[in-house]
């Protein structure tokens, strides 16, 4: 059996598991571990996480002669390593929130200090300068540039929906998917600002934050067009021909693949050259500041065990939101199993930039092929890329 297949197999094997004992029935719970599969996969039967571990120990044994390139070798031991320290959470084992980061998330950061957060500050200051929001301090300022473009709740749909056509239109220099729609829905009290139902061809928009027109931008290309859609698309075709082995038909939550996923899909707008205009910068640069700032709340909450109503006065002062919206942000991190992932934004994100930064414009087409149709953690993508 091939490896990948094998590695597919275990890992739907343990989410099967893990759904059997945690039984909650909240919208992360339902997730599970593995909240997408875009090909039919026969999970292997564990009565047990130490029956998984036996058969994740017997894969780690055949790699080197079973993978055929050092890229995969690595790759999947990051993800057996990954899942062993899921496993450990599942099964209530003593691990601290850093070596979740680094073992789950694959990722050495923990929290995300002024020398990283004044710098999008910086960005976000020289924006307003430009467009005229001068009148105030910073926090004044975003206020008022936020006030300006935010979008009303009733039309909230029917902008993101245009930007979603504008996006499908800026992709097809990178992958054509005018034959793909997906539908924008409101929804309300959820966990999550926006969600791919990739199975279901919907964009799932939470009503209960504000939007401006640039942050739906963003999640326009982040959930669809070049985003989640387009990733999870092509691992379908790809493993349907045989070009991607079976593991990259999984979407594996809080596991070494996550940050990729996550940072492929908030590098869209970058791919698609549509940062074209003030406003453009100061949103990517606010949207990174909240990102890392929602790091260091998960830093706060699962390592120095602060209490939600201590942190989210702080984030929303640095971050520059009122403490309601925060805490909606937040409120995925009290989830066990989720508590990592907000990394994989942050983490992601920053991975795929430093390579696409430096990749040269006749070069992007091959490196959209090695980001999109190979399984990578943030290391194995700076790495081999060449």
């Amino acid at each position: 059996m091939k490896p990948g297949q094998d590695l597919a197999e275990i890992t739907a094997g343990i989410d099967r598991l893990y759904r059997a004992q945690k039984q909650g029935e909240g919208f992360l719970d339902a997730e599970g571990l593995i909240p997408v599969a875009v090909a039919a996969i026969e999970p292997r039967n564990f009565a047990r996480y130490a029956d998984a571990r036996e058969a994740l120990a017997k894969l780690s044994q055949t790699l080197d002669s079973g993978t055929g390139e050092q890229l995969r070798v690595d790759y999947l031991g990051e993800m057996i390593d990954s899942l062993n320290a899921l496993m450990d959470t599942f099964e209530g084992r003593p691990i601290g929130f850093a070596e979740r980061l680094r073992r789950q998330i694959r990722v050495d950061t923990t929290v995300i200090g002024d020398d990283i957060l004044d710098t999008y500050r910086a960005t976000i200051r020289n924006g307003l300068d430009e467009l005229g929001y001068r009148g105030g301090d910073l926090a004044a300022d975003i206020t008022r540039w936020e006030k300006d473009t935010i979008v009303p709740r009733d039309t909230v749909i029917l902008v993101l929906e245009d930007l979603l056509r504008q996006s499908r239109r800026r992709a097809a220099t990178m992958y054509d998917f005018s034959h793909e729609w997906i539908e924008p829905v409101g929804v309300t009290d959820k966990p999550f600002a926006a969600y791919c139902d990739y199975p279901g061809r919907k964009v799932l928009l939470n009503l209960d934050f504000p939007y401006t027109v640039y942050a739906l931008k963003h999640l326009a290309t982040h959930e669809a067009f070049p985003g989640h859609l387009v990733h999870l698309g092509l691992r379908e075709r790809y493993v349907a021909d045989g070009s991607m082995p079976l593991d990259g038909a999984q979407v594996v939550t809080s596991s070494a693949s996550s940050a990729l996923f996550e940072g492929i899909a908030d590098n869209g707008m970058a791919f698609l050259d549509w940062l074209d205009t003030p406003g453009d910068q100061i949103a990517v640069a606010l949207q990174r500041l909240r990102s890392a700032l929602r790091c260091n709340a998960a830093w706060m909450m699962h390592e120095e065990k602060k209490p939600i109503d201590e942190i989210a006065p702080i984030i929303a002062t640095q971050g520059y939101q009122t403490e309601h919206t925060v805490r909606g942000r937040l409120a995925f991190l009290h989830h066990d199993l989720r508590a990592p992932f907000v990394y994989a934004y942050w983490c992601g994100d920053v991975a795929v930039e430093k390579v696409w930064n430096d990749v040269p414009a006749s070069e992007r087409k091959r490196f959209w092929h090695y980001l999109y149709g190979t399984m990578h953690t943030p290391t194995t993508l700076a790495k081999y890329w060449q």
